[in-house]
C-alpha cells in the first residue's frame, strides 16, 4: 500500500503512519509539502476542510499511490468564543473521498483576540508558552488540554475515522 501525506507537519505525518502502522501490513509512506490554498489561519470549518481537501487532493496528483491523506487544522467561532477545528481527508485512486472532523476546544480569550487580528495560531501559541514550535509538538490542544491531548493524537483519531469509513467501503482490503 502507497499512501501520501500532504503535509510538511511532523505531527500530521506521525499520525497518519502511526494508524496505518496498525492497519497495512506493508505501507510505503510519501510526505509532500503541498499547499492547503487557503488562509494560512483557516477560520471556520468549511475552509478548515477545505484546505484538508485541498492538500489530499494535491498530494494524490503528484504522486502515484493508492491512498493520500490532508489533514488541516484551523479554528471557528461559537456563540462568541474561538474553538480549535481539525480536519481530515482521504482520497482513494479508484476515487473515493473520505471526510472526518476531529476534537474541539476552547481558547482562551487572550489567543483568540491575537487570532481575530489577523495572527495565526501558531506563532501565537509560541508567544503565548514562550515556546518555538508547538505546532509540531503537542498544539495548543496539548497546551490546553495539560498534555492529556496532544496534536498528533488528536490527528490520529481523524485518521482512524477516516480509515474507518475506508475499510467499510473496502473490506477486501489486507490489514495486520
Amino acid at each position: 500500500m502507497k499512501v501520501a501525506i500532504g503535509t510538511e507537519n511532523q505531527a500530521k505525518i506521525h499520525a497518519v503512519q502511526n494508524i496505518c502502522h496498525l492497519y497495512f501490513e506493508d505501507v510505503e509512506f510519501i510526505s509532500l509539502n503541498v499547499p492547503s490554498n487557503v488562509s494560512e489561519q483557516p477560520i471556520g470549518d468549511e475552509e478548515t476542510l477545505q484546505g484538508a481537501k485541498n492538500r489530499a487532493s494535491i498530494a494524490f496528483m503528484e504522486t502515484q499511490v493508492d491512498v493520500s491523506f490532508g489533514l488541516e487544522g484551523g479554528v471557528k467561532e461559537l456563540d462568541g468564543q474561538l474553538y480549535i477545528c481539525n480536519w481530515g481527508v482521504l482520497y482513494t485512486k479508484i476515487g473515493q473521498q473520505y471526510i472526518a472532523g476531529g476534537a474541539q476546544i476552547p481558547l482562551p480569550q487572550e489567543v483568540g483576540h491575537a487570532i481575530r487580528n489577523g495572527e495565526e495560531l501558531g506563532p501565537v501559541m509560541d508567544r503565548y508558552t514562550k515556546r518555538i514550535g508547538i505546532r509540531h509538538y503537542e498544539g495548543a490542544v496539548g497546551v490546553f488540554t495539560n498534555g492529556f491531548v496532544k496534536r498528533e493524537e488528536m490527528f490520529e483519531h481523524v485518521v482512524k475515522l477516516l480509515l474507518g469509513q475506508y475499510f467499510k467501503e473496502n473490506p477486501i482490503q489486507e490489514m495486520t
